[in-house]
């Protein structure tokens, strides 16, 4: 640990250093100095402060929040001015080389007061955007309107509105309240059915405790279901024995009861009208690896007619490509999340873009294979970075033809 630390701290002084020559170069007196050094500093205290004094048995999730928050606002923008000053020095060097060789001119070039400009510039944007994302992008939530012609729905389900959320993480919310227009809009879709694909927590069933009242707003003419997350299992808290962790998972389902959910652990329920069926299927969470894989769609969908139409509730969007668009079972949608976009990208009409399709290809929005659909929805809450930049939350209606 103290090796680690030693090397970040050694790294970040490196960095910063660099960072200075943009900041000399556009303002070099002795107030430039104190202006740069004095708030680096202070920064850097706090943050060294903060790990050495965390503590993760605590359950209080703000303060990591705090310093995710403080390193993406005050370091990540200092990469940014790095890349500028690292090609402005490429740059330098060749010509410098060039001119050693080919003229007389022996002096390597100054700084363009220019490209510091440009670079600083760039940084404070960069630190303005994550602001920004913390303060208002995550609760600038969107109701997306996705219409779907499904195999084999029956004729009394057309026009059948299914609103689903997902990942709403509420230990990373500390006021309830500020959510309110976020259920507001949900029940403004007038849904039949709603719903929620997993993570309702970050570790721990008691995080979502103040948040019971305000999500049992939340309508449904047939009800509301909801599966489990891999954050759901509680797998990344820290607990005081054995029987503290087992004991989560059933107060986080009863909690969630409370709020009019049922949880679905590989099973499924039938909506029915007019003596016609649809087949929602929940199971648990399925990931690749080191992601649990406790999701199990043969259990689901027993006694499900082949030829019925089924919607599926699946935490990790992996499981689709890895089981369920080649299973037996023949499910025509598959609603996801896990996600989240990242919580950082651009998400335009024609354009979508995030750092996360490395490592989940479908990320977000609708897939199709065959007469088979995947709709991995970007998330309702934040986890980790506090903030969304690009990616908003996502509140996802479909409307069923």
């Amino acid at each position: 640990m103290q090796k680690t630390v030693i090397f970040l701290l050694a790294l970040f002084l490196i960095l910063e250093i660099y960072v200075y020559q943009a900041f000399k170069t556009v303002y070099n007196s002795q107030n430039g100095k104190l202006l740069y050094w004095i708030p680096t500093i202070l920064v850097y205290g706090f943050l060294f402060y903060s790990i050495f004094t965390y503590d993760r048995g605590s359950h209080k999730y703000l303060s990591f929040q705090v310093v995710f928050s403080v390193i993406l606002i005050f370091v990540l923008p200092k990469l940014l001015i790095a890349i500028f000053l690292l090609i402005e020095d490429i740059i330098r060097l060749l010509n410098f080389g060039y001119n050693y060789v080919a003229t007389d001119n022996h002096v390597y070039p100054s700084r363009r007061k220019f490209i510091s400009l440009v670079g600083l510039g760039s940084g404070a944007v960069l630190a303005g955007f994550v602001l920004d994302g913390i303060i208002f992008g995550k609760y600038r939530h969107k109701a997306r309107i996705v219409r779907l012609k499904l195999k084999n729905l029956p004729s009394n389900f057309k026009g059948y509105k299914i609103v689903q959320i997902s990942d709403v993480h509420s230990g990373s919310f500390q006021n309830p309240k500020n959510l309110q227009h976020a259920i507001d809009l949900i029940n403004k879709q007038n849904a039949d059915l709603v719903l929620f694909t997993g993570d309702m927590v970050n570790n721990y069933a008691d995080e979502f405790v103040p948040f019971i009242d305000l999500f049992s707003q939340i309508k449904g003419k047939d009800g509301k279901f909801a599966v489990l997350g891999n954050h759901d299992y509680g797998e990344y808290g820290v607990w005081k024995n054995i029987d503290e962790r087992k004991n989560n998972i059933p107060k986080l389902i009863e909690n969630e009861k409370k709020a009019g959910f049922e949880m679905l652990r590989n099973e499924h329920r039938i909506i029915e009208r007019n003596g016609e069926k649809l087949y929602i299927l929940g199971v648990e969470n399925w990931g690749i690896p080191p992601f649990p894989q406790f999701g199990d769609l043969n259990k689901a969908s027993e006694g499900v007619p082949a030829e019925a139409c089924k919607i599926l509730m699946s935490h990790d969007p992996s499981h689709f490509d890895a089981v369920v668009k080649k299973h037996p079972v023949d499910v025509q949608l598959t609603l996801s999340g896990h996600t989240h976009g990242m919580q950082f990208g651009i998400d335009l009409k024609n354009f979508r873009w995030s750092p996360v399709k490395f490592k989940y290809p479908k990320w977000a929005d609708l897939y199709q294979t065959g007469d088979k659909y995947l709709y991995v929805n970007r998330g309702f809450g934040v986890i980790g970075y506090p903030g969304r930049v690009g990616v908003l939350p996502e509140i996802t209606v479909f409307e069923l033809s």
